[in-house]
């Protein structure tokens, strides 16, 4: 007797990461300057917590770079929900251009370990360590022009994990292999 199949948390994950980067990059891209706020909630529940789980289940199947990056960027979403809600008092631009290169440099080493992923998650990483770079010097520089240039790089940035995930579900719904490589390193 077979064990019955499980679902494959790395959708959820990408999904959620790139819903909550979608919203947040119009506003970084300078397109809509009102309602801001709007990406609070998406960063605590889909950004954040449905990256957490992701992450969880990740762990449970011995996914190392899933358990990883899920868990890191699910992070990301909460903190910059707690942090734009002053939770912590007031931040400074440098303080939060500090992070958002560290997240960078992180994003950066990630981006090595998809070298023989599928292309999706190569370009997804590839442009998420670049649009960290840009908001973050922007931010400690108060450069509008590389913020909104990381906020445009973040829209593609999204583009990207949204294929990268969804190619993966509706794959699976029609009982098909999925594109660009195959499952997102399973």
């Amino acid at each position: 007797m077979s064990s019955p199949k499980k679902a494959n948390p790395a959708p959820l994950g990408l999904s959620g990461f790139a819903l909550t980067t979608l919203v947040l990059s119009i506003y970084n891209a300078g397109l809509l300057s009102t309602g801001s706020n709007v990406v609070l909630g998406l960063a605590v529940f889909y950004g954040g917590l449905a990256q957490l789980v992701a992450a969880i289940l990740e762990y449970r199947e011995g996914n190392t770079f899933g358990y990883v990056a899920f868990f890191t960027y699910g992070a990301f979403w909460e903190w910059f929900f707690l942090t734009v809600s002053g939770v912590f008092g007031p931040v400074s631009a440098t303080g939060i251009g500090i992070a958002l290169v560290a997240f960078g440099i992180f994003t950066l080493v990630m981006w090595f370990g998809t070298f023989k992923a599928n292309v999706g998650l190569f370009v997804t990483f590839l442009l998420l360590w670049i649009t960290f770079f840009l908001l973050g010097v922007g931010a400690m520089i108060g450069s509008a022009t590389l913020s909104h240039a990381g906020g445009y790089l973040g829209i593609l940035t999204a583009i990207a994990a949204w294929y990268t995930g969804l190619s993966i579900v509706v794959a699976d719904s029609l009982g098909a292999k999925a594109p660009v490589g195959g499952p997102i390193l399973k």
